[in-house]
């Protein structure tokens, strides 16, 4: 069978699908993590704040060793650490005397892949021969979406099916798809690396004030995402009082059905739309869906604000991605992997921070009301609490967008000499 680039565009949709496993696979089982090992939301927010952290360390190591390795190799070894990282989720926790650290290290392993994939595969498809790259960009984010919402209804049905104590062969049949996907990226063509000397280097990157300020977006669009999205199970299940089956699949299932509809239109009409204004308009309504969900009295006013927030998130990270390629088309995989360095620093802050917040809320509240009676009212407000104190990540990503407005006349003479290309 002769390989083209549209099997290539194929192979890293499946590649952004294996990240999606890899992220949101382990939130569907909090519950089940905090029930069986007894952990707290500290330590499920910790396991959130490793995942991403250890994304960041890949992406660090990318930055440095893709181009030397070389796009193919560099697929191939993500797509394995993933794989073995989710058998490892499955197998550690029962092999080990402490389970939590069984978690942490399965967890780790397959953040590694999820890194480097973060780092390669944008850059690939931003390298594929053809026009329409925004939309090229926003259609592969949107797969993210999709993988994510299969992850949540898939999971979510296997365990209503087989219970809860057989969870551990969930995440090795999810193994299957990086085994697949990286058996794919042997055959499939790859466009060669940008020669080092036509590179933007990093240090010139970070003399234009306005790729700052797209670092800091990547952040905010980071925490804003992936805080509702790794919170929203066990958000609706406790802090909402809704079943279990109902919560994953009106939160995190809608909410990644939400953002994969906000990508894929997007991808279809964004060369009509004016991606900076479009993500103005995304953190207003983000700010709104956080406060919606906190603060309504009814539950499914609540979910639906959850759901609907999957929209607001939906352009953060590919659209700043859009911005940053277009400002410098020459950035290749040092300028891709220090967006996805702050993207991943705010998908471990935001999560961890909520989980953080909410366990103080608990404990305080605890010292005021006392007694047992109180429970699900404290861990209602402390989840809430949580969610609330990460409205801050969508209210900079405003201020940030903002500011890329006032300072674009700014950095005309720093952007001639770096290839800058104003939009």
């Amino acid at each position: 069978m002769k390989y083209s680039y549209k099997h290539t565009l194929r192979a890293c949709y499946v590649g952004y699908i294996t990240q999606a496993i890899v992220n949101n696979l382990a939130p569907i089982l909090f519950i089940i993590f905090q029930k069986q090992f007894h952990i707290s939301f500290e330590e499920i927010g910790r396991l959130i704040l490793i995942n991403f952290a250890t994304q960041t360390f890949a992406d660090i190591i990318a930055i440095k060793y893709v181009d030397k390795l070389g796009y193919r190799k560099s697929a191939i070894l993500a797509h394995i650490f993933c794989a073995f990282g989710l058998i490892g989720l499955s197998v550690l926790p029962q092999l080990m005397s402490s389970p939590y650290i069984g978690l942490i290290i399965g967890v780790m392993i397959y953040a590694l892949g999820g890194g480097i994939l973060e780092v390669l595969v944008s850059p690939i498809v931003d390298s594929i021969p053809g026009d329409e790259k925004e939309a090229a960009m926003s259609l592969l984010h949107s797969f993210y979406c999709w993988g994510q919402m299969g992850v949540v209804l898939i999971t979510t049905i296997l365990l209503k099916l087989i219970g809860n104590d057989m969870w551990t062969v969930i995440p090795i049949i999810w193994a299957v798809i990086p085994i697949y996907n990286g058996f794919k990226f042997i055959k499939v063509p790859l466009m060669p690396t940008l020669p080092q000397e036509e590179k933007i280097p990093i240090k010139t990157l970070l003399k234009s004030k306005q790729i700052l300020v797209a670092f800091m977006l990547m952040l905010c669009a980071g925490a804003s995402e992936l805080t509702m999205s790794q919170w929203s199970s066990i958000f609706a299940e406790k802090g909402l009082n809704v079943p279990k089956i109902i919560g994953d699949i009106a939160g995190p299932c809608m909410f990644a059905i939400f953002m994969g509809i906000g990508r894929t239109l997007y991808g279809i009409w964004g060369s009509k739309i004016n991606l900076r204004n479009t993500l103005f308009r995304s953190g207003i309504l983000c700010i709104t869906c956080y406060g919606v969900t906190v603060f309504s009295p009814w539950p499914v006013l609540s979910l639906m604000a959850c759901a609907i927030s999957g929209i607001s998130v939906s352009l953060m990270w590919p659209g700043t991605f859009s911005l940053s390629a277009k400002m410098y088309p020459k950035g290749g995989t040092a300028m891709f992997g220090m967006l996805a360095i702050f993207g991943d620093l705010g998908a471990s802050l935001g999560p961890w921070l909520a989980g953080v917040i909410s366990d103080l809320a608990q404990k305080s509240n605890k010292i005021i009301e006392g007694g047992q009676v109180y429970k699900i009212n404290i861990e209602q407000m402390g989840l809430k609490s949580g969610l609330l104190i990460s409205i801050i990540f969508p209210i900079m990503l405003v201020i940030g967008i903002l500011l890329i407005k006032v300072e674009k006349k700014q950095f005309n003479e720093c952007d001639k000499k770096t290839n800058f290309i104003e939009i």
